[in-house]
């Protein structure tokens, strides 16, 4: 089932988004060569608790921790791992989902660690702005499809590059995975038609190579995440966004000034 936000929820949600986005401007000036991941995790857990919210995925189907941290080929899912030290040429996405006062947000970002290569550049470059690319689709009246042909068409077509189909965004509030599916990929013109007070997460994955994914089991944790077919680089940016009579409103939004128009 799919629950229409009133303004008051929206501005509830808004308010957890920003504790969630604190987290990532805060990871924005931890990253550099030689970080532990596990002080991206230690960070991320003080700084929600301090903020009186909880992260949303400890504990949800068994996992463990509060952020997701994938690097390099890694696509999604990656734990953060205890001395496991970032170097240069890294990219790292952290992924969290956050509880404030019953109100879930969610929200991914890459970060490049020290000099990356020119390809990796591009590749984070490429996504974020194909992110934006779906959100300007996301108003009252366009289709699912709309939002996910704008990624894939700037992704594919304009870049070469491989638009991740096997994991996708999705609706959020009450729970932080709700109805719809979002995917990053489509046709114009197909899917569920968008209302007024939809809240969904718009995530696109991108690989260098094949949008191809596979399987990868830690053995130490027990736990499988996503890797690239390929074992390319693969980059992730995601919003929680709100359909609005006034377009779409970014609701995990960092203050960035491409954010400007999607301000509350």
């Amino acid at each position: 089932m799919i629950t229409l936000k009133s303004p008051r929820e929206i501005e509830k949600m808004a308010a957890s988004g920003a504790v969630l986005a604190g987290v990532h401007k805060g990871v924005r000036e931890m990253i550099k060569p030689g970080l532990d991941t596990w002080e991206i995790e230690d960070f991320a857990r003080k700084y929600i608790a301090d903020h009186g919210a909880t992260p949303s995925e400890m504990g949800f189907e068994g996992y463990k921790y509060a952020t997701c941290i994938s690097i390099n080929d890694e696509v999604a899912h990656g734990i953060p791992r205890k001395g496991l030290k970032l170097k240069s040429g890294d990219i790292v996405k952290v992924d969290l989902t956050v509880n404030l006062d019953g109100f879930e947000s969610d929200s991914c970002w890459s970060y490049a660690v020290g000099e990356v290569s020119d390809e990796v550049k591009k590749l984070m470059d490429v996504t974020q702005k194909s992110l934006y690319k779906g959100i300007d689709k996301a108003v009252i009246g366009n289709r699912l499809g709309d939002i996910g042909a704008a990624i894939q068409t700037y992704v594919e077509d304009e870049n070469g590059f491989g638009d991740v189909r096997d994991l996708i965004g999705h609706g959020i509030q009450p729970t932080m995975h709700e109805e719809p599916n979002v995917p990053a990929y489509g046709k114009e013109g197909h899917g569920l038609r968008l209302k007024e007070g939809m809240t969904i997460t718009i995530e696109p994955m991108v690989n260098t190579g094949t949008w191809e994914i596979k399987d990868r089991l830690d053995e130490k944790d027990d736990w499988t995440y996503y890797v690239s077919a390929d074992g390319t680089p693969s980059s992730q940016y995601e919003h929680t966004i709100a359909i609005t009579k006034d377009g779409p409103k970014i609701l995990t939004s960092q203050g960035l000034d491409i954010d400007k128009k999607y301000q509350l």
